[in-house]
């Protein structure tokens, strides 16, 4: 992982054989990231999305088992209960074809390389439980 701090802003390009949802937590956590969003672009040679379902209120996974274009990625960053960051983050995913798959990344095996462009906020901003969507939601 390489970092750049630009105008307040974080560059991050995340290298070979990264995993991208682990370096950007250690990142966060390292940073004591309190609330942040990001985007990126970049590639994978694999990933596994999820989908959640509401009525089993769990992420159905999506494995994706062949080198993808991130065509979008975008998400937050945000503090669990225990002070831990969170990090929230979707993707769009583009095969060779020309096919799309998408979907919340639960993880994603850099190659060559993924940037990320990430603003940190001066306010933290906590996730808690929700029981009406067992979701860990903003506590706004």
């Amino acid at each position: 992982m390489r970092v750049r701090c630009v105008d307040g802003r974080f560059l991050i390009r995340l290298e070979p054989g990264e995993e991208a949802m682990a370096s950007l937590r250690s990142w966060a956590a390292e940073q004591k990231v309190g609330f942040a969003v990001l985007w990126a672009i970049g590639a994978m040679r694999r990933a596994t999305l999820g989908y959640f379902d509401t009525t089993a209120a769990v992420y159905r996974q999506i494995p994706v088992e062949e080198q993808v274009e991130v065509v979008s990625m975008t998400g937050n960053v945000a503090l669990g209960e225990d002070g831990a960051p969170i990090v929230h983050v979707h993707a769009v995913l583009g095969r060779a074809d020309g096919r799309t798959v998408g979907g919340h990344l639960i993880e994603g095996h850099v190659f060559p390389m993924l940037e990320v462009v990430v603003r940190v906020f001066p306010e933290p901003v906590y996730r808690r439980a929700d029981p009406t969507t067992g979701l860990t939601l903003w506590d706004l």
